[in-house]
């Protein structure tokens, strides 16, 4: 059997994997169910291993599945970074990239910078999905996702695009309306805008002891950080936010910041990542490029 036809197979069954049936992943390869049936059958046939249990309602991995199609993974994203690293040099970037990205850094960062990116790279298109959700890139066949905070999927190709801290703030309508925080414990006298869960009401601050977390309250919780950023805006109370959310809004006097001097701005690290592989494919590292750039420009 020749490399080609195996890597083809290899690949028609991790998608069959990825996607949960037979009808899914053969309407994503432009084949029918039982042809992509019958070619796992093949593969199980020349391995003399089950590598699917089929039941009428769904796939289940063999112990053989499980080795196979992770090894299949691997070889598949060998393939493609050699293929990548041979063209990157003289090709121009083209194709179609598909993003992920929470709501915060869509709106304030990706969103106001992607007509710059397509305009430099016209022959590149864009799939953009705003979700905080946690995905799997490869299930979702996501070229990059962009995610704050610890990483967990070790497998994935992880670029670092900027260490954000949060920030305590309020508009000035709002402190003109309800006085200026001084110390820590007057946030116990404001209305705080929060997120949902404990350890969001409970903002770290110095103190001789050493880090005191500050249980505050207020009318308002919601877990659309960029909801809180529009009441901040709008006067309704105090916020902690993400620098980045914030910085445009500073910058223009909307909202001011508190209490820096007393204040643990929690630092966090937002990243890129790709799955292994792609993340030298002229497309995927001109997005992620542009990325490092746009967030070093909004900071």
């Amino acid at each position: 059997m020749n490399y080609s036809a195996a890597s083809s197979e290899m690949g028609a069954f991790v998608r069959v994997v990825e996607r949960g049936s037979f009808a899914a992943a053969a309407t994503d390869l432009g084949l029918t169910p039982s042809a992509l049936s019958k070619l796992v059958t093949r593969i199980e046939d020349r391995l003399g291993v089950r590598l699917l249990t089929r039941t009428t309602r769904r796939l289940a991995l063999t112990a053989e599945g499980e080795l196979f199609v992770a090894r299949s993974r691997e070889i598949l994203a060998s393939i493609e970074a050699a293929e990548a690293e041979v063209t990157a040099a003289s090709e121009r970037p083209r194709g179609h990239v598909k993003i992920s990205v929470g709501t915060a850094i869509a709106k304030q960062i990706l969103g106001p910078a992607l007509p710059a990116f397509l305009a430099g790279h016209p022959d590149i298109s864009v799939e953009l999905h705003v979700s905080d959700r946690q995905i799997d890139l490869v299930a979702e066949q996501v070229d990059v996702a962009i995610r704050s905070g610890a990483l967990g999927d070790s497998t994935l190709v992880a670029r670092k695009l900027a260490e954000a801290t949060r920030v305590i703030c309020a508009s000035p309508l709002y402190l003109e309306r309800r006085g200026t925080p001084r110390v820590p414990a007057d946030l116990l006298r404001h209305n705080c805008l929060t997120l949902p869960g404990p350890a969001w009401s409970r903002w770290p601050f110095h103190t001789h002891e050493g880090i005191n977390r500050l249980a505050i309250s207020g009318t308002f919780t919601s877990d659309n950080a960029d909801l809180l950023l529009d009441m901040a805006v709008a006067g309704l109370g105090i916020a902690r936010l993400a620098d980045f959310m914030v910085a445009r809004a500073l910058q223009q006097g909307a909202l001011v910041p508190l209490l820096g001097d007393s204040h643990v701005p929690e630092s966090f690290a937002i990243h890129a990542l790709t799955v292994p592989g792609r993340h030298r494919a002229p497309r995927v590292k001109a997005f992620v490029d542009f990325l490092a750039a746009q967030f070093g420009e909004a900071r």
